[in-house]
């Protein structure tokens, strides 16, 4: 795996570029110089965790032939104020699935993917306390 930044000004603005060439745009919060012209690199850790867990509970469901019409995702987290590095000490991910689902089969592949499979809350879960909960729509 290999990610390469540039930086797009004379500031913090910096794009993440993977080896598919896929852009991820990255700035500082304007309270430092930042221009809000991209994620903030914390976001970042989020919104991976966003995406991690969801292809992981999509894979799941899929095997089990759930039928998922949609998946929504909010994620919520506090940082430890007045320290440095300030770490995330709690984060909420909150799941909205769409579709005639299994509550049973959703509760098992939250927890297969956040005691299992997903990579980033593994490494997320060792400095914050991790939750989750869901919504059937």
């Amino acid at each position: 795996m290999n990610i390469k930044l540039e930086r797009r000004n004379n500031a913090y603005h910096f794009d993440a570029v993977n080896e598919q060439g896929n852009i991820l745009s990255m700035d500082a919060n304007p309270a430092i110089g930042g221009e809000n012209k991209g994620f903030r690199p914390m976001e970042t850790l989020l919104a991976g965790l966003g995406g991690c867990s969801a292809i992981d509970v999509i894979s799941i469901l899929t095997k089990q032939k759930e039928p998922l019409k949609d998946l929504k995702i909010n994620i919520d987290a506090k940082r430890v104020e007045g320290e440095v590095p300030s770490l995330f000490e709690v984060i909420n991910v909150e799941y909205h699935f769409f579709g005639d689902l299994n509550t049973d089969k959703i509760e098992r592949a939250l927890a297969l993917t956040f005691d299992k499979y997903c990579s980033v809350a593994q490494i997320l879960g060792k400095s914050a306390k991790l939750s989750y909960s869901y919504k059937l729509n």
